[in-house]
């Protein structure tokens, strides 16, 4: 069986697609530009004044904003493909192996406590109706949820809403605060991007911001203490 154990713990809800795109791309956009600001602040690059900082904070925004759109789109629809061919095979599997899914049929609601006459009875009324079958097949055998595929264009829509508040938002405190208000709105997006995933998920809130802060303040403490070394080298 390819995996009569994939739902035997309770797994709670999934958090919509559109969401978990919009968290991702939220966090990861702030965080690209945040590195971005430091490279350029502490290079000579910034030496051309504070609009060419601009410009290519700008530029760089655009582009991360269509990858993160166009990269969604793809993987939702490669997501939705593999649900299609899996759909099929268990189509193909039910129609040819009848014998072999009644089997794991009574292996999946065994486990769950059924058992004697009633065990027989929910694995009859359930191999009477193909899509009923086939519905529990991808459920409980591989654990495939149907209502948590979305449309593509829909993770695509969450990505791009979440990429435009990551940007708006750490730029709006670079505007504000020139030396620290970039990083103080890259940090106030990862830590919500993070709140709103855990929300979600139903998982703990607290450590899930803490986590996605430590995370960003060792990356960006890598990309800053690395360049100013590397500038004192230089020097």
């Amino acid at each position: 069986m390819k995996g009569i154990t994939a739902t035997a713990e309770s797994h709670g809800t999934e958090m919509p697609g559109h969401i978990s795109a919009a968290a991702d791309a939220a966090k990861e956009t702030a965080l690209a530009l945040l590195l971005l600001w430091i490279t350029l602040t502490l290079t000579s690059a910034h030496q051309a004044g504070g609009q060419h900082l601009w410009t290519a904070l700008i530029i760089f925004s655009a582009a991360g904003l269509v990858w993160k759109i166009g990269r969604s789109a793809w993987l939702g629809w490669s997501r939705l493909e593999r649900l299609h061919r899996v759909i099929e095979e268990e189509k193909w599997e039910i129609e040819h192996h009848r014998g072999q899914e009644r089997e794991e049929l009574r292996a999946l609601y065994g486990a769950n406590g059924f058992e004697g006459p009633l065990l027989d009875e929910v694995v009859d009324v359930l191999m009477a109706a193909g899509d009923r079958l086939l519905r529990v097949m991808l459920e409980e055998e591989l654990g495939l949820f149907l209502h948590v595929y979305e449309h593509p264009l829909k993770q695509a829509f969450g990505a791009g809403v979440g990429a435009l508040i990551g940007i708006a938002i750490a730029l709006l405190g670079l505007w504000v605060w020139p030396s620290l208000g970039l990083l103080i709105g890259a940090f106030l997006v990862i830590g919500a991007s993070g709140a709103t995933a855990a929300i979600h998920e139903e998982n703990r809130l607290l450590p899930a911001v803490v986590w996605n802060l430590a995370l960003a303040a060792l990356c960006t403490g890598i990309g800053y203490f690395t360049l100013r070394i590397d500038r004192k080298s230089v020097v």
